[in-house]
């Protein structure tokens, strides 16, 4: 079988679950890992003929895609912001729009890195799963102490896993956001925290709702902001004076959001759209003075 036939194939296949667009990009992401081709060489090579111990290796990939298992669990693998990092269906697999969330971390707070200061700057993750989010804030925030907090044990084995194979020092802890308390203070909190009503899974693939954690994903519809509530006093009496609190949201909840935080005294609050337009992300600081109390 040439590699053309197969993406041919991969496409019918694949028919009732995805479009051609994303059967396409599934089976360059599948060969690009089996036969160590990219995209563009896959086009240029669609006559090649593929070896019968390949092709059996696509096609055993291909009856895990016929049951909704995701190319990332498959593969045990996920790109994100220039890095490989391992998932399973322990860990929320990463999102382009958690790229954008970092990116705008990055870019808020790169010149303040840049400069020579003793000042010790401390980054704190909530809601660890791959370690996505807090491994590639090290690593471009490379002064920065970064601590990254989740109630899974086995996400915390997985995140641990990716921090040393991408050679980055974390500081992890085992903890519930809901009843964690710290003594120490950050400069930046970040989370991208369960935000998925109950009442949106009828939207949802079915590759997410069968193979993904439900623990990261879903809140109950009559308290949909119980993680970013418990978030925001936290970091009321957790972050430093003027320090920076993100948050990705869900994109119904944005208004929500923003009143929640600012009626627990933070400030500069704002909204932002990922590249599909949707409300996706949180800035806010906390005041200048130190909140001692919690509202």
């Amino acid at each position: 079988m040439k590699i053309g036939e197969l993406a041919e194939h991969y496409e019918v296949e694949l028919e009732p679950l995805y479009d051609s667009n994303e059967a396409k990009a599934l089976f360059s992401i599948a060969a690009e890992q089996v036969l160590a081709l990219s995209s563009a060489k896959l086009i240029i090579q669609k006559e090649t003929d593929i070896s019968f111990i390949n092709i059996q290796k696509l096609l055993s990939i291909l009856n895990d895609l016929q049951i909704g298992k995701p190319i990332q669990h498959i593969l045990e693998e996920a790109h994100f912001y220039g890095a490989v990092f391992k998932v399973n269906e322990e860990v929320l697999i990463p999102r382009p729009e958690t790229e954008e969330l970092v990116d705008w971390i990055i870019s808020d707070n790169s010149s303040q890195f840049s400069v020579n200061t003793n000042h010790k700057i401390t980054i704190l993750d909530i809601g660890t799963g791959s370690g996505c989010i807090p491994i590639i804030l090290k690593k471009h925030l490379a002064k920065a102490e970064v601590a990254t907090l989740d109630v899974s044990p086995n996400a915390i084995a997985i995140a641990k896993e990716n921090a040393k194979q991408l050679n980055m020092t974390i500081k992890f802890i085992e903890a519930d956001i809901l009843t964690f308390q710290s003594e120490e203070k950050f400069d930046i909190i970040v989370s991208n925290p369960p935000y998925i009503r109950d009442l949106e899974k009828a939207d949802m693939h079915n590759n997410v709702l069968v193979y993904e954690p439900h623990l990261a994903l879903f809140v109950r519809d009559e308290n949909p902001l119980i993680f970013y509530k418990a978030i925001a006093d936290f970091a009321r009496t957790n972050l430093k004076p003027n320090g920076q609190l993100y948050f990705e949201i869900n994109e119904y909840l944005g208004k929500e959001t923003i009143e929640m935080l600012a009626s627990k005294g933070f400030i500069d609050i704002e909204l932002r759209k990922d590249m599909q337009g949707k409300d996706r992300m949180v800035k806010a600081r906390s005041p200048m003075l130190e909140v001692s109390s919690r509202k």
